[in-house]
């Protein structure tokens, strides 16, 4: 079996930032962790101004940040508005972003944004034929096209984006994207290690 303890983001669980812990309802979904990372403030509500600043934390340059930022709060916002009237600054609330899970994705979110281990196990299975633990680009890009759905272009643009970006970030050494890594990111705590690990690199 592979190891992949090379990676820094596997390095240092670390603990989730104190003051955001503490507000957190214990039943948040998975989903909703992985979005309230970029909550910067802790309102429930994620702004594309947080957007950006959540994206610079783990490291993304300024215009990934910028264009993810738009990107991202332009395309789930209204889907999670309390109400029907869309509002000019684009807020993403937390507590809704169930609604706005879109079609060709990886289905280990289900329709309520909770965690389901069988299907993000089934992406190993089908997918890792280089590495049981780990996906290389190209089996990224295969699991990619086996998700896709059809006539659901904005889905599949949407699933790309994500995947690469991802991928991108947090590539170990070899090019390979580690299984751990992956897990991670579904309730954001590789969000948190990655902004301990970037600010504790930025003091030294």
């Amino acid at each position: 079996m592979a190891s992949f303890s090379k990676n820094p983001y596997l390095q240092t669980s670390g603990p989730r930032d104190p003051g955001k812990e503490a507000h957190e309802p214990e039943e948040m979904s998975a989903l909703q962790k992985h979005v309230g990372f970029f909550d910067r403030n802790n309102d429930g509500i994620v702004y594309p101004w947080e957007t950006l600043k959540g994206f610079r934390a783990i490291g993304a340059g300024l215009l990934l940040s910028s264009v993810s930022a738009l990107f991202i709060n332009g395309g789930l916002s209204y889907k999670t508005l309390p109400g029907k009237i869309p509002s000019p600054l684009l807020p993403i609330y937390i507590k809704n972003i169930h609604k706005g899970k879109h079609p060709s994705d990886s289905g280990v979110y289900d329709k309520e944004g909770r965690f389901v281990e069988s299907k993000f196990e089934e992406i190993f299975r089908k997918y890792a034929l280089t590495h049981p633990d780990a996906l290389t680009y190209d089996e990224l890009g295969a699991m990619l096209k086996g998700n896709r759905e059809p006539n659901d272009t904005a889905g599949w643009i949407a699933a790309q984006t994500e995947w690469k970006t991802l991928y991108n970030l947090c590539k170990d050494e070899r090019g390979l994207l580690p299984k751990e890594t992956i897990r991670s990111v579904y309730d954001g705590g590789l969000f948190h290690r990655m902004e301990k690990q970037r600010a504790s690199k930025v003091k030294k």
